[in-house]
């Protein structure tokens, strides 16, 4: 994807009929580029449920519009009543995901910002409720442009990278996390090439980390999942960089399903394991992986190719088990790169130091 022409992953847009909430179908992809207008909270967090819009940046960046756009298209004459709506706003939007903590982090801001604007006149109330949401989607494009500045720092030259599932553009504002960083070591002129794993069971490597990298022109090879391991017993991945959903205080990284199992053989063939995510992915309020809360989505999406209508692939009544992510043991990374700093290792004080704007604790680093 061509972030400086593309359409934003997701955008507030004046249409012609009223205010929406637009967004990149990725449903869709790599099929077709269709944009999808939601008009009204609803089909909001319908496209969040239903994967239209993923990733949890950009997970984070529609809860806030969706909020901004459920105060606009509220009939209420008076602020409190607005007041009310941000609230039931938030709450409906909390129940779409559980694992991607941007989410609550958007809807917390998007709550504080409301609650300290009481004072306003309805219309100037919706005014910085959406210029709030509008900044949560311009903060994340600027952080994962720094997180891609931070993280190149760690590609070598010619290096072959291995990434699982996508945290690309279209899973953040429009740059990426994990694959800002592989397009940040692109643009600074490295001969790099990206092993992108499929992603079972909805091919997001497949669909849409390859498409973006097409896009951009980065070498790219698609392999089945169960490729990756053998490669680094091959020596041909030279890093492995990913997203993150949510990460403990102690740096376990909640991230796509089979996120661990590449860590894993990433340790057995001594291939540093890099996670890429902004500082709004960090939940200091859990203690470890342990705690972190883990989709488990339908049957429907393993038992189709893809999850889309077509001849099943598994028998019909088949018991199947689907979680969204796993977790990944604090042990096992590097490094995570942020959008202020290269957290290493010891991760727990690394990340405490990043978090309170102190560089100098534990082992990160900011150049």
């Amino acid at each position: 994807m061509d972030v400086s022409n593309a359409p934003g992953t997701v955008t507030w847009a004046e249409t012609r009929e009223r205010p929406a909430v637009r967004l990149i179908d990725q449903t869709l992809l790599p099929g077709e580029l269709v944009l999808k207008d939601c008009y009204v909270l609803e089909e909001v967090c319908e496209a969040i449920k239903s994967l239209r819009v993923r990733g949890a940046p950009a997970i984070g960046c529609s809860a806030a519009l969706g909020v901004a756009l459920a105060v606009y298209t509220s009939g209420a004459d008076s602020t409190g009543e607005l007041v009310s709506v941000v609230e039931e706003a938030a709450e409906q939007l909390a129940a779409t995901r559980p694992t991607a903590v941007n989410l609550f982090w958007a809807l917390e801001r998007m709550r504080r910002v409301a609650q300290g604007s009481t004072d306003l006149p309805p219309e100037a109330f919706r005014h910085v409720l959406l210029e709030e949401a509008q900044e949560i989607v311009g903060d994340d494009l600027d952080h994962c442009r720094r997180i891609g500045e931070y993280g190149a720092e760690l590609i070598p030259q010619g290096a072959n990278i291995l990434t699982h599932c996508n945290a690309g553009a279209l899973a953040t504002a429009g740059y990426g996390t994990a694959l800002g960083v592989i397009r940040a070591a692109h643009q600074q002129g490295k001969d790099i090439h990206v092993w992108a794993d499929e992603t079972r069971p909805l091919l997001q490597g497949a669909r849409l980390t390859a498409w973006e990298l097409e896009q951009e022109g980065i070498a790219c090879t698609i392999i089945c999942d169960s490729v990756a391991a053998s490669l680094m017993q091959a020596g041909k991945v030279d890093c492995v960089v990913v997203g993150a959903d949510r990460i403990a205080a102690n740096g376990d990284v909640a991230n796509k399903i089979g996120t661990y199992a590449v860590a894993i053989a990433a340790d057995r063939h001594d291939v540093p394991f890099y996670v890429a995510a902004p500082l709004s992915t960090l939940d200091l309020s859990l203690a470890s992986g342990q705690e972190i809360p883990i989709e488990q989505r339908s049957p429907e999406e393993v038992c189709y190719l893809a999850g889309r209508v077509a001849a099943p692939i598994c028998p019909e009544g088949a018991d199947v088990y689907n979680p969204a992510f796993d977790v990944t043991p604090a042990e096992l990374i590097a490094a995570i790169i942020t959008e202020v700093g290269i957290a290493r290792q010891p991760l727990a004080a690394s990340l405490a130091g990043l978090s309170s704007g102190d560089s100098s604790t534990g082992s990160c680093s900011s150049s």
